[in-house]
């Protein structure tokens, strides 16, 4: 593909939105200014004025390759992620089998080469027998080590408290936690199958997976963080009341520190709530669960006040047929990173969030948090993983989505903006209707 020239585009980074024109070569950011002036076999894009940002990047998918492709592989995820502006994805290890030791890790790698649309980067998982393969984890393999403090699949449940203390003593690379206490959620399901047998209903799904077992669980990996200190990662904060755990302020203080500890929320989150399971019902079930209106209200809030680092999807595709099985049977997970994107920017059309704020929580805050390379910012230099986004409406229909399950909890909203073009390293892989060229994922590099 020739060097591009995107011109008269609206740039958002780095908390800023300035007018001017961006230069592609060689994949990368060669120049970024006003007034450029095309080259000699250049390909001109004329932004008109829309809104240029870097990719957003994902810190948490779960595309289950291997042993699950019967329902989603690396390739039809990530062809969905850069057809909602996500240029770069970082996936789970709670595969078939999981990614408990370097073998495993690699195996991941060489299955997302020439297949992965997205740039890609594979979690090593932690469990209560493999203290050894952790701490022999080359730091710069992986983004983080995946703890399960809550319900997983397999052996990836680690609750074993002297294994917990050792992982988050010895991890190599910053910790990232499922949080939600087991027994409490135990204890919950049995109280309600006492009560309600068989009819046991997902509108009970945010009472069984409680706030309160969400708050015991990350209080416990906050004490072992600053008992040990550990760089720790707490994934999918679904409710208010965890917030006042995280420190509020920047990621990058004024003095160039980091925070230790870090908080993300996801999309889901934002958009739904406790009202909308009697319309979608086991669509919207995932763990930790979608709760009340006041949850999805403060954690808005808390990505205004920085006290929630990320937003992500924990996009988790399960088939129609396996979410139209009763409540008790019916997986949790829904298929989310092709209109990830949109829905945030819904959030800045409501005048909830700015472009900027959007832009900081879905690419620079992961960017710095991972020690991503050279990623996540529009800077000459890095490279050139970008997202043109279009002010017109997009409604979600079925026969749009990418995901090998082929539906959306969106189906039949419509936003205010959709995803006008996306590239990847400097190739562009979606028009805006549909994907363009071949795969050019590459894998992740971490500066550690």
């Amino acid at each position: 593909m020739p060097d591009t020239l995107i011109v008269n585009a609206r740039l958002v980074n780095e908390g800023r939105e300035v007018d001017g024109d961006l230069r592609i070569a060689r994949g990368r950011i060669a120049e970024i200014g006003s007034g450029l002036s095309a080259r000699e076999g250049e390909l001109v894009v004329d932004a008109a004025g829309r809104r240029l940002l870097p990719g957003m990047i994902d810190d948490q998918v779960h595309f289950r390759e291997p042993g699950l492709e019967y329902k989603a592989d690396m390739a039809t995820e990530s062809a969905a992620a850069v057809a909602g502006g996500l240029t770069t994805f970082m996936d789970m290890p709670n595969t078939t089998p999981p990614t408990l030791d370097t073998a495993a890790l690699e195996d991941k790698y060489r299955r997302a080469a020439g297949r992965a649309w997205g740039n890609y980067g594979f979690y090593h998982g932690a469990s209560n027998d493999n203290l050894d393969a952790i701490r022999a984890l080359d730091p710069r393999a992986a983004p983080g080590i995946k703890v399960f403090m809550g319900a997983s699949t397999g052996n990836m449940l680690v609750d074993n408290p002297e294994t917990l203390d050792a992982i988050f003593r010895d991890a190599p690379t910053p910790i990232i936690t499922h949080c939600e206490d087991t027994p409490t959620i135990d204890a919950n399901l049995a109280r309600y199958k006492a009560q309600y047998g068989d009819a046991v209903s997902v509108e009970m799904h945010p009472d069984i997976r409680s706030r309160e077992a969400c708050i015991k669980s990350t209080e416990l990996a906050l004490s072992l963080a600053r008992r040990h200190g550990t760089r720790l990662h707490v994934l999918h904060i679904s409710t208010a009341d965890e917030l006042a755990l995280f420190e509020h302020g920047p990621l990058i203080r004024a003095d160039g520190s980091r925070k230790q500890i870090t908080a993300e929320t996801c999309i889901h989150f934002l958009r739904f709530d406790r009202s909308d399971y009697a319309r979608l019902g086991n669509l919207i079930k995932c763990n930790p669960a979608i709760k009340e209106a006041s949850d999805r209200e403060g954690l808005i809030r808390a990505l205004v006040e920085d006290s929630i680092d990320v937003l992500a999807t924990d996009h988790a595709p399960h088939t129609l047929e396996e979410k139209s099985r009763p409540y008790l049977q019916a997986p949790s997970g829904l298929p989310l990173v092709q209109y990830a994107l949109n829905a945030a920017l819904e959030l800045v059309h409501e005048g909830r969030l700015t472009n900027a704020q959007v832009v900081q929580k879905f690419a620079h805050a992961p960017a710095q948090l991972f020690d991503v390379r050279e990623r996540g910012f529009l800077r000459e230099g890095y490279w050139a993983d970008l997202v043109l986004i279009d002010d017109t409406p997009l409604t979600v229909r079925r026969e749009d989505v990418l995901s090998k399950v082929g539906w959306s909890p969106f189906e039949g909203t419509t936003f205010h903006a959709s995803i006008g073009s996306t590239w990847v390293n400097g190739v562009q892989v979606w028009d805006g209707r549909r994907l363009a060229g071949t795969p050019q994922g590459q894998r992740l590099q971490f500066d550690r």
